[in-house]
Formats: structure tokens, sequence, C-alpha cells
């Protein structure tokens, strides 16, 4: 069963136990999904150095004309995207606040144990390092560093793969279950409800303006480009990811008005990248959960800038794989936001409702992406 079946059966159980079965029961969910949660921030730090430091070395070893140019479209657009989305949900707040009404208070139930597992290194400490160790594998040339490297992003990209990933539902499950005890639950599904159709119109508007942009700038035809992108988009909601829609999404840029060596260079490069549509679902996934929940408040322009900026960069960490997006930025939005284990679980669970939707905005915009460098390129 595909992931987004296995989320929604997680959120229905849960709910139907937070609601009906006794206490012990949901209280020994809730244990579970405290003991998955301690092991995602475990490997928050880990994916950040392995995925960044390798992407850095990759980057390097790029040809020194197109990679800046390419990085530097991708990064803005990505960037751009969640100010964007930012704007746009906080304009709606209100609306969004009324549809999830005043929240119902109830029993907050506990886990029976904790077991704290603590990082290896905070995740900006994990950031700095991923650097240090890309660029100076770039300086130095270390053959053997770079294997490491890269054989360590190997192993957690497994462990994300194949057991992170595959425990979320559980994760999931045990926070509904805790909502629907607290009773919030449905205040809180009809909110996420609207935010939803918000991210996934967003991300369709982005897509326009980086089309439109890049049409007007290269003189090309933007609804003929959009058209030919659209099976790629298509093959990346079925996939939920970019590193398994990269065949198609090859093949379809070929149709693009550009250079073949231009999309040959640009699209895999931007497929590890260039995550605007996932900038989008984070940023207004963010601000709504601070906007339904009296705990926080949700930052002003100003406040906001700095975590955009630290998002489009560690966007770059983000595994090809299902949740990959947001396994990255979970670190980030609980050190930058201050986002407890609850708030980052309805992150987790909002985010992964409308994944497929990010992923294929982030392979279709690719293609805009190789439009502007092919004609900055010239």
């Amino acid at each position: 069963m595909k992931l987004i079946g296995r989320l929604f059966i997680a959120i229905v159980g849960g709910i139907m136990l937070g609601l009906w079965a006794p206490a012990f029961l949901t209280r020994i969910l809730i244990t579970l999904q405290g003991l998955v949660g301690q092991l995602i921030f475990f490997s928050i730090p880990l994916i950040i150095v392995f995925f960044i430091a390798d992407g850095v070395i990759g980057l390097g070893s790029k040809s020194a004309k197109l990679a800046p140019l390419t990085v530097a479209f991708a990064c803005i657009s990505t960037i751009l995207a969640g100010f964007a989305a930012y704007f746009v949900t906080m304009g709606l707040a209100p609306v969004i606040a009324g549809v999830a009404g005043e929240l119902a208070k109830g029993v907050k139930l506990t886990p029976y144990f904790t077991l704290a597992i603590a990082p290896v290194f905070g995740v900006m400490s994990a950031l700095a390092l991923s650097f240090v160790l890309g660029l100076g594998v770039v300086v130095t040339g270390s053959e053997t560093m770079a294997r490491l490297l890269a054989e360590g992003k190997n192993i957690i990209e497994k462990l994300i793969a194949n057991i992170i990933i595959p425990l979320i539902p559980l994760f999931i499950g045990g926070i509904f279950a805790g909502l629907a005890a607290e009773g919030t639950v449905f205040n809180t599904l009809r909110a996420f409800g609207l935010v939803l159709v918000l991210a996934v119109a967003m991300q369709w508007v982005w897509l326009l303006v980086l089309y439109g942009y890049a049409g007007f700038v290269a003189k090309k035809p933007v609804f003929s480009s959009i058209k030919s992108m659209l099976p790629a988009y298509l093959t990346a909601v079925g996939t939920m990811s970019s590193a398994a829609t990269m065949p198609v999404t090859l093949q379809q840029a070929r149709l693009l008005p550009i250079r073949k060596e231009i999309s040959n260079f640009v699209i895999p490069l931007c497929a590890t990248i260039h995550l605007s549509g996932s900038t989008i679902a984070i940023m207004m996934c963010a601000m709504a959960v601070m906007i339904i929940n009296p705990a926080y408040t949700p930052p002003t322009f100003v406040g906001v800038i700095p975590f955009t900026f630290m998002l489009g960069i560690i966007m770059v960490a983000a595994p090809g794989v299902p949740g990959g997006a947001i396994m990255a930025a979970y670190g980030l939005l609980g050190s930058m936001l201050g986002f407890n284990e609850a708030a980052l679980g309805l992150m987790v669970a909002l985010y992964m409702a409308q994944d497929s939707f990010g992923t294929a905005t982030n392979v279709t915009g690719d293609g805009a992406i190789a439009i502007l460098v092919d004609k900055y390129a010239e």
C-alpha cells in the first residue's frame, strides 16, 4: 500500500482510538509515537551533514559555468516561493482561524515512558559541518573523505526509506490519537483541509510565475512549455519522489525549446536543489499550525526572513524519497520556530498529505529553471 494510504489509515485509526478506546490503549500508541519521534530527531543532523556535504562535492565537480547559474536560479525560486507562501497564508489567517474555531478541552494523555535519544549535534552545527566537509573535499580533492560522505549518505538514505518512513504512520497515528483524546482533532482537520487546497493552488500559481518569467526573458512559449512538462508532473504525483521521476523529467525537458546539453545538466541538478513546491507546502503548513494553535504566535515578515533563507538552504539536504523534504526541515522547525513534538507531528501529517503535489511542482518547475539557464548561458 502506498504511503498516502497508510497515512490515511493511521489518521482514521488514531482518531477512533483517541475517541472510543480505553485510555491505556491510546497511551500505548502515544508511547510508541514518542519513541519514533526521538529516532527522527536523532536522524535529522545526520541527514543534513551527509546530504548537503555530498551535494556540495557534486557541485564542485560540475561545470564551472553552469553550476553557479543553476544553483542561483534554483535558490532564488525556492526562497521567493517561501516568502510568497508566507504572505498568502498570513493574509488568509482570519479565514484559517475561523475554520478551525475554538479548540475544545479534553484529556491530555501522556506516554507510559520516554526514551531520550539526543542527536550527535544540533541542526546549526550540522549545517556548518556539512559545508566545512563538502568544501574541504572540493579544495583538497580528498577521495577518501568523498567516499566516506557518499557512503554515509547511502546509509542515511536507507535509514529514511526502510525504517523512518515506514514508521511515520505510527507516529502520525499517535499524534491524532492524542488530539482526539484532547477534543481538538476535528477543528484541526477542518483547518488543515483548507490549507491543503490553498497549498496546491499556490503551487500552481508559482509554476505559472516561473514559466511566465522564463518565457518573458527567453522569449519562449509559456503554456506549451508547461504542457511539455505535464507528464513529469503526473508521474511525480504517483511516485512522490523526484528521484523516481527523473527519467520522465529528463525526457519531457528535451521537448522544451532549449539545448539538449542544458536539459541534461540542469534537470538532474535541480532534482536535489530546487524544491519550491515543497517550500511552499512547508511554509504554509508551519504558519497554519501556528495560526490555529494559541500556544504559538506566527512570526512577522522580518522574523520569518531567517527561517525562509535557512529553509531554502536546508532543502538541499532533502532526500529523494517520499517525505524527504519535511525530514530535512524537521530540525529547523523545532530550532527556529520552537515547534514541540505535537506541532511537528501535525506538520508531518499535513505535509505528507500533499507531498505528491509538492514533488510534482518541484520537478515541473525544473523545466522553467532550464529555460532560464539556457538563456543566460548563451
